[in-house]
């Protein structure tokens, strides 16, 4: 009974450094969760910066994902902001450093396979690296949105 109670004790004591991935998450989540990269926000009124938010009811995820591009179509910056889950945060991290310096066309062909692999998340989480995918398409069109100025003019004529 002795050695069932130290070997208790010994699994409670807290350890020093980065999270066991025992827990359920690898350690390249646990690293973008506790260093996340490009975390913050661009000004959204800027003609050369997309928002993308997105969300997943079934787990409360939301992510909100902002790129920003330059006169040659190439993405000069990225950040992110999510309230969700440590595989969430560490898709929208990734994706951000992911974006960074590829041209609108070629962040487009992003997808979520490629974050989950990237990531190791297991199935249970995949949804977190469509979100991020989500995320990317929905800033990345804002973008574009921003740029017809067609689409710009309808939108004050319907506001008119």
């Amino acid at each position: 009974m002795a050695a069932l109670r130290a070997a208790g004790a010994a699994l409670l004591r807290p350890r020093a450094g980065p999270a066991p991935a025992v827990l359920g998450y690898h350690k390249k989540v646990v690293d973008h969760y506790e260093n996340p990269r490009n975390v913050g926000s661009l000004d959204r009124n800027a003609k050369n910066v997309g928002t993308g938010l997105v969300g997943a009811p079934a787990c409360g995820d939301v992510m909100k994902l902002q790129v920003e591009v330059d006169e040659n179509g190439k993405i000069v910056d990225a950040r992110f902001k999510t309230f969700g889950c440590g595989s969430a945060i560490a898709s929208s991290s990734l994706a951000t450093e992911w974006v960074k310096g590829k041209t609108v066309d070629e962040a487009l062909k992003i997808k979520n396979t490629d974050i989950a692999k990237e990531l190791c998340l297991p199935p249970v989480k995949l949804h977190c690296s469509m979100l991020a995918e989500d995320a990317i398409k929905a800033a990345l069109a804002d973008y574009k949105l921003k740029q017809d100025p067609n689409r710009e003019s309808d939108k004050k004529a319907d506001n008119a």
